[in-house]
């Protein structure tokens, strides 16, 4: 329109256009005429417009931002703007705050560039290759990954060099202890085939005793002992300062995202068994690990050579087998093979598995478990190890404190509830027991297992005699055997020279 004034948004327009169109289409979509289109083109479309420095509308904060809500932003620089504005709705109910949301969030952002608090400051750090190696626990308890059905809650231990960005990781049963460290620094550092000058973690329990502020004080002698046989300082972050291990704090975002991308793509979160599972982590670390091979290799040359054997990363304690035929260890109860009744055996923590021994001959390893929150005692049993006695007491399982732990599954332990829901007491015992005892002897129990679960999906009970004669192979004489020499002459024509024996 002549007279008016183009807008800076016309002019922009204009000449997003012109990069693929003629001048003239160019202005028609621009809404400008053509020799206003010259004349952008020649830098001659007039002068720029001045700022403006008033306001097109009064000011809906001039009121309460100096007298309220400056004062409490000078006072708790971190309140929000909607803390501010809930502020404002309760002390002046009268008025309509909502539409100042914006505005107010604008203001206390401007607020806070001119006379806010200083922030901390993080600072760009540059690592030499072979120099820091760092650790570190996070939950991964929401990937929610399940195994033979059940929800895993863990945690991840992850290992990162510093310089190369080179990645170790494994699931972690337990909290973040003294072993889990170990094992897994351990493992990291086999794998790698060296060891960095620096070993840096947070203020972990399991490496400082969190008593003080000196940190030389605060070393547990394990953890110092651990970084000395592999020739590492140990060092760590200040206290509450998360960011100063950054360079494996924001590893763990990545290393979650990718694992639970890896989990989407794979159709299911459910493992057989943990083995599968750790299988599954390794092998996506190992592929994150191929992307770094180059910068591993250049970095590689600066580690420290291992030393000749691991350090152990185990705790180890000694307990006494009960009449029980078990013992109870940081408030879990294990059942072993009764024939170690009344022997002292030597237990090695790991954090997924105890070791146990006698002496030094190693009997057996059980899975690990914890108590949990509320602190009541847990149960790893072992049917096989107390089969043979129970087979004599059948009537024990009734009342036995352990009985849903002793079950082997949960087919089994709905099979329980539905003999002592149709049978008397005395017979669920004896039958359930036989259950147990045929699993045993026969090596049935996953068979046997869903078999019973057809049973419950057919409202029956299982009938013991059969299944013993189905288990069980059938008695009788071996069968004979006939066995026929055959005469000497025969092995004549193996001789070398027949005629020179003559």
């Amino acid at each position: 329109m002549p007279g008016k004034p183009i807008t800076d948004q016309q002019r922009r327009t204009y000449m997003n256009q012109r990069k693929n169109r003629t001048q003239e289409t160019s202005a028609a979509r621009a809404g400008i005429s053509e020799r206003t289109a010259r004349r952008i083109e020649k830098g001659e479309s007039g002068a720029p417009r001045q700022a403006r420095h008033w306001r097109t509308r009064s000011d809906p904060l001039e009121e309460v931002w100096s007298e309220v809500i400056e004062p409490l932003l000078a006072n708790e620089p971190g309140l929000k703007p909607i803390t501010l504005l809930e502020h404002l709705e309760a002390t002046q109910p009268d008025i309509d705050w909502r539409p100042c949301r914006r505005t107010l969030e604008r203001r206390v952002r401007r607020w806070r560039a001119e006379q806010g608090p200083e922030q901390p400051v993080m600072f760009p750090q540059h690592h030499d290759p072979g120099r820091m190696g760092l650790s570190d626990f996070t939950d991964a308890s929401d990937l929610d990954v399940r195994v033979a059905g059940s929800p895993l809650p863990h945690r991840l231990y992850h290992f990162t060099l510093a310089c190369s960005r080179w990645q170790h990781a494994e699931v972690v049963l337990g909290g973040e202890s003294f072993v889990a460290l170990a094992e897994g620094l351990q493992n990291a550092l086999w794998a790698l085939g060296g060891a960095p000058e620096i070993h840096r973690t947070d203020s972990l329990s399991a490496a400082y005793r969190n008593l003080n502020t000196e940190t030389a004080e605060d070393l547990t002698a394990r953890y110092h002992d651990l970084c000395r046989d592999y020739g590492m300082s140990p060092s760590r972050n200040n206290r509450g300062e998360g960011h100063e291990n950054g360079a494996v704090e924001s590893a763990h975002g990545h290393l979650k995202t990718a694992l639970s991308q890896a989990l989407l793509l794979r159709g299911s979160r459910d493992f057989e068994d943990l083995a599968a599972y750790r299988r599954f982590v390794a092998e996506l670390v190992g592929r994150r690990n191929a992307r770094r091979r180059a910068e591993l290799d250049a970095e590689l040359q600066y580690l420290q050579p291992l030393p000749e054997r691991r350090t152990d990363a185990f705790e180890e304690v000694v307990v006494t087998v009960t009449s029980s035929s078990a013992f109870t260890l940081r408030r879990v109860f294990y059942t072993v093979p009764s024939r170690l009744i009344g022997h002292r055996l030597k237990v090695r923590l790991f954090d997924d598995r105890l070791e146990c021994f006698l002496g030094t001959q190693h009997l057996l390893t059980l899975e690990r478990s914890r108590s949990d929150s509320s602190g009541r005692r847990c149960h790893v049993i072992d049917y096989r190890h107390i089969i043979h006695s129970l087979k004599r007491k059948p009537m024990a399982l009734a009342n036995l404190s352990y009985r849903d732990a002793l079950l082997p599954g949960d087919s089994w332990r709905r099979t329980w509830d539905a003999l002592v829901a149709t049978a008397d007491m005395a017979t669920a015992c004896k039958t359930m027991v036989g259950l147990l005892a045929l699993a045993h002897e026969q090596a049935c129990e996953r068979a046997l297992d869903a078999i019973l679960q057809q049973c419950l999906d057919d409202a029956q009970v299982p009938d013991l005699s059969a299944l013993q004669a189905r288990f069980t192979p059938a008695s009788g004489p071996p069968p004979g055997v006939d066995v026929e020499l055959p005469a000497a002459s025969v092995y004549d024509h193996l001789l070398p020279t027949q005629g020179a024996w003559a």
